[in-house]
């Protein structure tokens, strides 16, 4: 194996590679993933990222494992032993960065379903799956609005996976969880109200902001199950998302 590479999305793609050869599933999440699938990207949504995430089946923990150490991490050793069927972490102290592989599904203030959802040789989870882990943290914070308006700005919504933002997946999830469908519709409102923030030209502003607005009309659209219709009763007097825990 090579050495780590300075550059974090060389390395993250040297990672894709291993994995490839090995035969293993493995798929990026977060900003990496975001700039991965940006055919363009327009300087003011452009950003540094710090931090590699994937994604990996069911039972993908141990194959990951391996691979990362074989590909120079260090493993979190005691956090793995006691999360280590969801989520594992491992560091690369050189270069002061940190890998998250969540198994299954990944899970911070909700959780989002993966599994049955990744495709072998594609490099990055699909595309619902990114707008939806980038929106389910509550507190949503700047770098989660950029990448979610890169992806808008590159994307369309649709009803399908690929290329295009699947609304009718994000959709479906939302209808039946009414915690979900809180903090997702949230932020989707949230990015579009910052998307002032950027120096975008107005064009790009109106592309983004009709494409948020015609998934929040697709969420809005959708049926909702008897659980979300109950658990709406009930609205935010309890809390309706988790705190995870911050890993140092």
């Amino acid at each position: 194996m090579t050495a780590i590479l300075p550059d974090i999305v060389d390395e993250a793609g040297r990672l894709l590679d291993a994995a490839g050869r090995d035969g293993a599933t493995l798929a990026l999440l977060g900003g990496i993933a975001v700039r991965l699938n940006a055919s363009v990207i327009p300087p003011p949504l452009d950003r540094e990222y710090k931090d590699i995430d994937f994604a990996v089946p069911k039972g993908g923990g141990n194959a990951a494992a391996k691979l990362l150490s074989a590909c120079g991490y260090q493993p979190a050793v005691e956090f793995n032993a006691l999360q280590g069927r969801e989520r594992l972490l491992f560091h690369d102290p050189a270069h002061d960065r940190q890998v998250d592989v969540f198994v299954g599904s990944f899970r911070m203030c909700h959780e989002i379903p993966f599994a049955d959802r990744l495709e072998p040789g594609r490099p990055t989870v699909q595309l619902a799956e990114l707008v939806l882990t980038k929106l389910q943290i509550v507190e949503l914070n700047e770098k989660d609005v950029r990448d979610t308006a890169l992806l808008f700005y590159g994307h369309e919504v649709s009803d399908r996976d690929g290329d295009t933002i699947n609304g009718k997946r994000i959709a479906e999830l939302c209808s039946s969880d009414w915690g979900l469908w809180r903090t997702i519709t949230a932020n989707l409102e949230r990015c579009r109200d910052h998307l002032g923030d950027y120096a975008l030209s107005e064009a790009e502003t109106a592309l983004i902001s009709d494409r948020l607005t015609q998934l929040l009309a697709q969420i809005e659209a959708e049926p909702k199950s008897r659980g979300w219709k109950l658990r709406a009763r009930v609205g935010e007097r309890k809390r309706w998302y988790e705190l995870p825990d911050e890993v140092a």
